[in-house]
């Protein structure tokens, strides 16, 4: 079998955030034949249609690097009830020229999360609009919502909450049915 290589997109750019705890929860949750690992955006420049006659040189490494991957899984925070601008700003600069779109066919997942009880269910669902303009395959059950984040991690940023790693382990078993299903028919 082989192992599908899956990137993580994190929406929040701060240094000890939910997000990146999140991401690194699921990189040591994930099956064996699935390999995540993050996929940094905070340094790609505002998607701006008129530098594709010269493309900065981190739009293409991004563009570059996302096509090795497989599969997609993006951590996202909530703010305004959207996605957080960094992921939007990633979605249109991968997706880009028109007709090279790096995203296309990729199997995806959602998590989003807050410090309240509404658990992102905004941010998610806007995020699950803009990837299907894209073609990114999401996992449509389960859903993940992880709400009051502030009681499920210890002090160095490690998941401590056993129910949680019991539903993101289902959650990645889950996605890697999927990513197997999609990876074989595309």
């Amino acid at each position: 079998m082989k192992t599908k290589k899956i990137a993580i997109i994190t929406g929040s750019l701060r240094k000890d955030s939910y997000g990146k705890k999140f991401a690194n929860a699921l990189i040591e949750l994930a099956p064996e034949s699935l390999k995540p690992e993050t996929l940094d955006i905070s340094e790609l420049p505002y998607y701006n249609e008129d530098l594709e006659n010269n493309v900065p040189a981190q739009w293409k490494k991004f563009r570059d690097t996302l096509k090795t991957y497989d599969g997609v899984i993006f951590v996202t925070c909530e703010y305004n009830r959207s996605i957080p601008a960094v992921i939007k700003n990633a979605i249109d600069v991968g997706s880009r020229p028109y007709g090279q779109n790096a995203w296309n066919g990729k199997p995806g997942a959602i998590l989003s999360y807050s410090l309240g009880p509404i658990a992102g269910f905004g941010a998610n669902h806007h995020l699950r609009q803009v990837l299907s303009c894209v073609n990114v395959l999401v996992l449509a059950q389960p859903e993940v919502y992880i709400g009051n984040v502030m009681q499920l991690f210890d002090e160095s940023g490690k998941l401590i909450n056993d129910s949680t790693k019991d539903f993101l382990l289902t959650v990645m078993n889950e996605y890697d049915k999927l990513a197997t299903k999609l990876i074989h028919t595309i």
